[in-house]
Parts: C-alpha cells; sequence; structure tokens
C-alpha cells in the first residue's frame, strides 16, 4: 500500500512541477513582451528589407504557425511597411534604404504599394540598393526599383513570367468509384471544374489568360521603365530565361554589377562615409516601425481588416463571422472612431457567414463612412461582404469578383462497392437520409440545394445592384463566376476607384471631415497565449496541430471532406491564388 501512494505522490509532484513551470514560462513571456521599449534610431542608419521581414496584410495573417516557436521572421504590417518608407524619407537619421531578400513573403498587391512608396522615396536624394543571390521574381520585381541593383557572381533572378496549372480530378474519381455531386451557378465558377470535366474549359481558360495577361502587363511595364529596358526586349528576356544566368543579368541590364555581399556593403559604407572596417548601422522595418508613434490629436479612422477565408463561427486564422461581428458592433459603438476603412483580402467562403457580415457592415455604414480597400483578393464572398461600402478602392491587380456560388458533395457508392461494402437505410421521412457517404444525395436534396444555391446567387446579385447601381442584367453578363483583375473591375464598374489602401484612408478622413486623425488597426493581433486559453476559438489543440503540420491550403481540403458543417454547405469561394513567385 505505501508503494502504492509513493507512485500517486511522485505523479502529482510531476504534474506540480510541470504546471509551476508552465505557469512560470507564461508569466516571464508577457514580463519580456511588456518590457520591451521602442527601439532607438542612430544616426547614419540604413532601413534594411531582408528575409526575415514576413509582410503581412492583417494582424490575424501573424497567427499561422502556433507550434513554431523557433520561426525568427519579424511579421509587419503593410501599412506600417507603407508609414515606415514614408517617414524615411524625411528622417535625418536614415540616410538610405538597402533591399535584401532573395525570396519575399507578400502577396501581388502589397508589393505593388511598397514599390510605389519606395518610388516615392527615392525623391529624397537618399539612395535605394538592392542586392541579390537566388532571386525570386517577387522580390525581383520589388528590388527592380533601386537606383542600382546587385547580383552574387553565382546568383540567378527567376524572371519567367506568369502561368497557372489546372489539376483535373475527373478521369481519377472515376477510375476508383468515388462520386462528386456538383451544384454551382455561373458558367465561369472554375472551382468545380476539375471535378466535373478532363480538360479546361474555354471560359476558363479565356478568364485566367485575361487575368494573368493583365497582371503581367502592369509587372514587366513597371521593371521595364526601372531598368530601362524596352518592354519587347525584357519580354524576350523572360521568354529565353537569361535571368537565370548571371553574366547574362548583367549583359541584359537586369543587374548593374556582379558583386559579393560583403562588397555591396562596402558600397553602403562608401556611400555613408565610414570605415569599411566599422559596423554598418542596419535597422529592420520591424524595429523601425515600433519608433514611430502618432502624435495627431483628431478623431480616429478605424481600418479593419477581413483577411483570409470565411467561416461560421469563432476563431481568429481567418474571417470568423462570430469574432467578426463583435469587431464591427465595437467600432459602431466607439464615437472616437469617425470613419472606417475595411480592408479586405479574401478568396471568400461560407455565403451563409458573409451575408452575416453583410449585414452588420450595412447597420455600421448608418452610423458612419465605411470605405472599402481590396487587397490581393476581394472574389466571391470577399466581394460580396463589400457590399456594404460607401465607396470601393482597388489595388490594379486584385483578383476581384467571382459573383457566383456553389457547392460540391462526394460519395463513393461504386468505391464501397468494389471492396464489398453496402448500406440499408431506416428513416421515418422521405429524405431523413440527405446526404449519405456511400450514396450521395437522395434526389429531393439535390433539387432543394440546386434551388438554395439560385437563391444564394439571385441574394449575392441583389446587393451588388444595390451598391453599384446596376442593373440585374447588367450584373449577371459580368459575373457567373467570373474574376477579374482590379484594372477591369474598374472598367465594368465593380469598384470605384484605383488606388490604395493609403487612398482609402485619405478619402475616409475627407468624408468624415478630419484635418488630424489617428489611424488604429481592428481586430488587434493575439497572441499565441491568448489563442491557447482564449473560449473564443472553436479549435482543439488536435485541430491546430493538423493545420500546422499539413499547411493552411491542404487544411481546407482536409475540412471540407471532414467537417460536416463545410461539406454541405453553399460556398462562395474564388479558386484562383495568383502570387509573382
Amino acid at each position: 500500500m505505501k508503494s502504492f501512494f509513493k507512485i500517486v505522490l511522485a505523479n502529482l509532484t510531476a504534474i506540480f512541477i510541470l504546471i509551476a513551470g508552465l505557469f512560470v514560462f507564461f508569466i516571464g513571456f508577457i514580463i519580456l513582451s511588456s518590457i520591451s521599449g521602442s527601439p532607438d534610431v542612430k544616426s547614419n542608419s540604413v532601413l534594411t528589407l531582408d528575409l526575415k521581414t514576413k509582410i503581412i496584410d492583417s494582424p490575424s495573417e501573424d497567427q499561422e504557425d502556433f507550434f513554431n516557436f523557433n520561426n525568427d521572421q519579424k511579421a509587419v504590417l503593410l501599412y506600417d511597411i507603407l508609414q515606415a518608407i514614408s517617414k524615411a524619407k524625411t528622417d535625418d537619421k536614415i540616410k538610405g534604404i538597402s533591399l535584401e531578400m532573395d525570396q519575399i513573403s507578400a502577396g501581388m498587391t502589397q508589393l505593388d504599394d511598397i514599390r510605389s512608396a519606395l518610388q516615392d522615396f527615392k525623391k529624397s536624394g537618399k539612395f535605394l540598393y538592392a542586392y541579390g543571390n537566388t532571386v525570386s521574381q517577387g522580390a525581383y520585381y520589388l528590388g527592380s526599383v533601386a537606383d542600382q541593383y546587385y547580383l552574387n557572381p553565382a546568383g540567378l533572378i527567376e524572371l519567367k513570367g506568369l502561368s497557372t496549372e489546372v489539376t483535373f480530378f475527373k478521369n481519377f474519381a472515376e477510375k476508383y468509384g468515388i462520386g462528386i455531386q456538383v451544384i454551382r451557378h455561373g458558367k465561369f465558377k472554375a472551382a468545380v471544374e476539375p471535378f466535373l470535366r478532363d480538360e479546361i474549359s474555354p471560359e476558363n481558360k479565356e478568364q485566367l489568360s485575361t487575368l494573368l495577361n493583365d497582371i503581367w502587363s502592369k509587372t514587366s511595364g513597371k521593371i521595364s521603365v526601372s531598368r530601362k529596358i524596352p518592354l519587347q526586349q525584357l519580354n524576350t528576356i523572360t521568354d529565353s530565361l537569361y535571368s537565370y544566368l548571371p553574366n547574362l543579368s548583367l549583359q541584359y541590364k537586369l543587374a548593374d554589377q556582379l558583386i559579393q555581399k560583403s562588397e555591396y556593403d562596402n558600397i553602403i559604407r562608401k556611400k555613408l562615409n565610414i570605415d569599411k572596417d566599422k559596423k554598418l548601422n542596419k535597422i529592420s522595418f520591424a524595429k523601425y516601425s515600433e519608433s514611430l508613434s502618432s502624435d495627431d490629436d483628431g478623431g480616429k479612422i478605424a481600418v479593419l481588416y477581413a483577411s483570409g477565408t470565411i467561416y461560421n463561427g469563432k476563431g481568429y486564422d481567418g474571417i470568423y463571422a462570430d469574432t467578426f461581428i463583435k469587431e464591427i458592433k465595437k467600432l459602431q459603438k466607439d464615437d472616437n472612431v469617425k470613419a472606417v476603412v475595411f480592408r479586405i483580402n479574401s478568396p471568400g467562403g461560407s455565403a451563409n457567414a458573409s451575408d452575416e457580415i453583410l449585414f452588420e457592415l450595412q447597420q455600421l455604414k448608418r452610423k458612419k463612412p465605411v470605405i472599402v480597400s481590396f487587397g490581393d483578393y476581394a472574389a466571391s464572398g470577399g466581394y460580396y461582404i463589400a457590399m456594404g461600402a460607401d465607396k470601393i478602392f482597388s489595388e490594379p491587380n486584385t483578383l476581384t469578383g467571382s459573383i457566383g456560388v456553389f457547392g460540391v458533395i462526394p460519395y463513393f457508392k461504386e468505391l464501397a462497392e468494389k471492396n464489398g461494402i453496402r448500406s440499408d437505410v431506416v428513416s421515418t421521412n422521405a429524405n431523413s437520409n440527405m446526404i449519405s457517404a456511400i450514396n450521395g444525395l437522395s434526389p429531393r436534396t439535390l433539387n432543394i440545394m440546386t434551388r438554395g444555391v439560385e437563391s444564394t446567387y439571385q441574394r449575392f446579385v441583389h446587393f451588388v445592384t444595390q451598391n453599384r447601381k446596376k442593373s440585374f442584367e447588367e450584373i449577371d453578363a459580368i459575373g457567373g463566376g467570373r474574376v477579374w483583375s482590379g484594372v477591369r473591375a474598374k472598367q465594368i464598374g465593380l469598384v470605384d476607384e484605383l488606388g490604395s489602401l493609403q487612398d482609402a484612408i485619405n478619402f475616409a478622413a475627407r468624408s468624415a471631415h478630419l484635418k488630424t486623425y489617428n489611424v488604429a488597426s481592428y481586430p488587434s493581433k493575439v497572441s499565441r497565449f491568448e489563442q491557447m486559453f482564449s473560449s473564443e476559438t472553436e479549435e482543439d489543440f488536435s485541430t491546430k496541430l493538423i493545420k500546422s503540420k499539413i499547411g493552411k491550403e491542404n487544411f481546407k481540403i482536409y475540412q471540407h471532406i471532414t467537417d460536416p458543417d463545410t461539406k454541405s454547405a453553399v460556398v462562395m469561394e474564388s479558386p484562383f491564388s495568383i502570387k509573382i513567385n
């Protein structure tokens, strides 16, 4: 008996020590977070953008690697990056900007905004240099704005143009006896095409070609102007992959010199008039942003960020209707907030959740100006929730529109039969077994869900007609699930203006008659520990672990198959994800 109590006592002691250790770690983390003050900016400093900087569109995007405590990347809001560049123009302590990244974690519209800000920075007369080793296309697009571009002698630039590859599963599903029932509205709603066809449709090929060419035309045009390379020649260089050979990059003026990184640092030292053996005062965008403060005494403009897929319920990593609506109501009641800029960067998601969010934004609009700014994506549900706006600003390369609705229901009848599996159903009513993993949808269910998709599409178009002041026929003609670039969206009336987040903020200030104002971000960033212990999220630890291991995109597929709330849901979501890699 004594040995039994000893074992129990030993286990209790171990548990107590573990809990105490976690408690001490938790308190230590809070203390360290609270005592970190604003960094001091030294004189003769160089503002530096490097691989350790992760550019995010909203605070919620800083929640991705929940179980990764070793990630040394520092996430910085796009708005803070732009403010830092603007401030650096007139900051006597900042003598220039150095771009030192081979890859860059940023979306298309973020790269556009940063590049424009850097172009404006050059008017200050301060230097803007760039250096690369193995440089991605996105990193080169940004770096090409520099006064001088330096490349490692053994380096390369991945200048290749844009493409997309569509994978089809129809024959695979048929081969293995997997049935897929699809309900959609819109011939351009290509999210479901891989399950219906074994080759790309003419409609989908047309929209993808138009979209990619719109984006590449803008991208290549800016590189051409910055590097003083005729556009036709730049496309020849790109088609020939000359940039993959450093001597050809130099020959065709993609780079100004082939030098080692230490030689590049010495060029900057010479520019700053300091000795070769002295340390460069480099400050990251993350640290420089932390040193900036706003002293404006006017009203407050809230930037409400909606980034990621739209879901029902509560959560942080994405746009969760219940959590998001709380933020909207908070802004509605806050008298210090004079206007709201609703920043959307979403491919869509749940139709029901999108509808809930739109309703609350319409209520907010009755009390104060609501100006929408589009980021990389404002498609399907992401476009739907924008219909509560007084005015819509889109970036030229924003993936916009995709006004369409669909539902996908997989079932495994043939696969089950091949493996000797069958089922019998006992029910009380004609359609009690609406959705079966083996038999799919009952005929009546298919009919009702088809009507539901059509009804949702009608409701979608109704709100678009109200906001855009167009007829149903006009919106239906440019809807049907088709995706447009921001430039095209402006031409056909889906948005009001082409402009950046700052342009939207400036317009919001004018709408609220503010001469001076502060800008505040909502929702605020949520720490790992707040996520861990908060009741606001419905995700358990196993879900977070799976998402961390398989990645966000793969997790969405897993969730669609396994989650009963998403398997049978009507969805407003774009199938496209385009990046300048």
